[in-house]
């Protein structure tokens, strides 16, 4: 109760100052961070902080499920087709460049990591961005549209992609010559064939019955918003009671609405903001509260791979994913830095976290996301308005016909 009252104060108090501080250094994941972090060292009790790794798992989860479910709604199975080049590149190529390169260094910096496939286990769950953390960015005027656009859908589609991945190394690192190994073939079978189906059946038949009702006109405005995101969380806790993957259901389930019903992303959105925006929030306070029992755990190596997450891990992979697009090394530059960490790694470290199985490095993988999620939110959010200004000085010696500015809108 005191972690929840100290919460819901810092709400109030953040909201009356939240415009004032648009535009500043001082993000709203920086500002609950630190008070969790504050929190958490003042904490009288070890069980107050296992409560809140315990909640922030339940709370992280569900942010996570309904970011899944509205980002996929947002494209939609129809349109997939009509991705533009820049976030394709991004997702097809940048994002397995990313979960390889960050697998092969992490298996030299840090040899304690019992398998390459524990390596790659790091990997991905540091591989997807977040746009919550990128905010600042993706709705920024001054950044041209197409790159706004470009880094909102990796970061929006990226968590969902990487799932699958996350969910095969697990596999090949708990199992013996996994493919000759039934239980591993039926394990994945299960994780990613009943997450798709379940998703797929349960989405596009939420989305139908809510394209009947709103013809019929028999929802109500402000209840026909929670329709939406509970077919989210539906599809979340029926693939996970049917043997599947949850979040790959709420993935899908999302497309599959979008199929069904075009005006689905529409009626939700104005929840799904504000709820998802006060679930990052609280996931964010609480990560801060369980940081502080890793501090002792954090070493040299350990922020070496950091630094080299946030930076050449992910900047090389975006830099060649780029190539032939005849963006300006400035534009390539810009987006691959800012690909901040944030809720999926938490989410993604937290599922890994609770899987059954012998993982020798759990603990070491546990400590590097949270020391490179740590630094990505102070990091990108120091720097986001600074590189901004930075960026859009870059901009001002560009050709109109640059690509930077093709189909430009504010």
């Amino acid at each position: 109760m005191v972690i929840l009252g100290i919460f819901v104060l810092l709400i109030f108090v953040y909201s009356l100052f939240a415009r004032r501080l648009e535009g500043s250094v001082l993000t709203s994941p920086i500002i609950f961070t630190t008070a969790g972090i504050l929190l958490g060292i003042t904490l009288p009790q070890r069980s107050m902080q296992v409560a809140a790794h315990e909640a922030a798992l339940f709370v992280a989860e569900i942010a996570l499920v309904l970011l899944l479910f509205t980002e996929a709604a947002k494209v939609g199975l129809r349109s997939l087709e009509k991705f533009l080049s820049l976030p394709a590149r991004l997702l097809l190529l940048a994002l397995p460049l990313t979960i390889l390169l960050g697998a092969v260094v992490a298996v030299f910096l840090l040899p304690d990591l019992a398998s390459f496939w524990e390596a790659a286990i790091l990997a991905v769950i540091l591989a997807p961005t977040d746009a919550g953390l990128g905010q600042a960015i993706a709705e920024n005027p001054k950044v041209p549209t197409p790159i706004r656009r470009a880094l909102n859908v990796e970061a929006g589609l990226n968590d969902g992609l990487s799932i699958p991945f996350l969910m095969l190394f697990i596999a090949l690192a708990v199992f013996e010559n996994p493919l000759q190994n039934s239980s591993f073939l039926q394990f994945m079978g299960e994780q990613v064939g009943f997450g798709i189906l379940v998703g797929l059946a349960i989405g596009y038949a939420g989305g139908w019955l809510v394209k009947q009702a709103d013809k019929q006109e028999w929802m109500s405005p402000t209840l026909a918003q929670l329709s939406l995101p509970a077919l989210a969380v539906l599809a979340w806790l029926t693939a996970d009671l049917a043997g599947g993957n949850g979040f790959i259901a709420a993935f899908m389930a999302g497309l599959s609405a979008r199929a069904a019903y075009q005006n689905a992303h529409s009626m939700s959105i104005e929840f799904s903001e504000a709820t998802g925006q006060l679930l990052n929030l609280a996931v964010f306070f609480l990560f801060g509260i369980i940081v502080t029992t890793q501090f002792q755990q954090f070493t040299l190596l350990l922020l070496l791979y950091a630094v080299l997450s946030l930076t050449v891990i992910r900047m090389l992979p975006v830099a060649i994913s780029m190539r032939g697009t005849n963006l300006s090394q400035a534009t390539v530059l810009f987006m691959g830095w800012f690909g901040p960490r944030g809720l999926a790694s938490i989410v993604l470290a937290m599922v890994f976290l609770e899987q059954r199985g012998t993982f020798p490095g759990k603990e070491l993988i546990k400590t590097a996301v949270f020391l490179t999620v740590l630094l990505s939110i102070y990091a990108h959010g120091l720097s986001a308005h600074p590189g901004i200004k930075w960026y859009g000085r870059r901009l001002t010696i560009l050709d109109s016909a640059a690509p930077e500015f093709e189909g430009q809108t504010t």
